[in-house]
């Protein structure tokens, strides 16, 4: 089976830089482990392919809060990756290290891979 690309949504390097600036003012990790991180982030980007914001994927996000128990950024997370399989995620693979959202991933159709688990 060929690999495909990483399909990401838009604001995901925002989430990632934030999860790096909070570890790093926690102190959980030093200047240069931040920067290494922020360097791989940047190589990371130009070999996916990112899920635009749109009106459609608006309205899948605010759709998904009357059966969903979702925090705003993950349903936006969510309705980007439903955009990208048209709305069929049998048999798609849904990556995400937060529990809520991985159940709501896999209710939704998704095969959830977990990280950190």
């Amino acid at each position: 089976m060929k690999q495909s690309e990483p399909v990401v949504w838009w604001a995901t390097p925002v989430e990632i830089h934030s999860a790096i600036a909070r570890l790093h003012r926690l102190g959980t990790l030093g200047d240069v482990p931040k920067q290494a991180a922020l360097d791989r982030l940047l190589v990371l980007s130009h070999g996916w392919r990112e899920i635009l914001p749109s009106d459609r994927l608006r309205d899948l996000a605010k759709g998904l809060f009357d059966t969903h128990s979702l925090h705003a950024a993950d349903s936006l997370q969510l309705a980007a990756a439903m955009v990208w399989c048209q709305q069929k995620p049998a048999r798609r693979e849904f990556v995400c290290g937060d529990l809520r959202l991985c159940e709501t991933a896999s209710r939704a159709g998704f095969t959830v891979v977990r990280l950190g688990a």
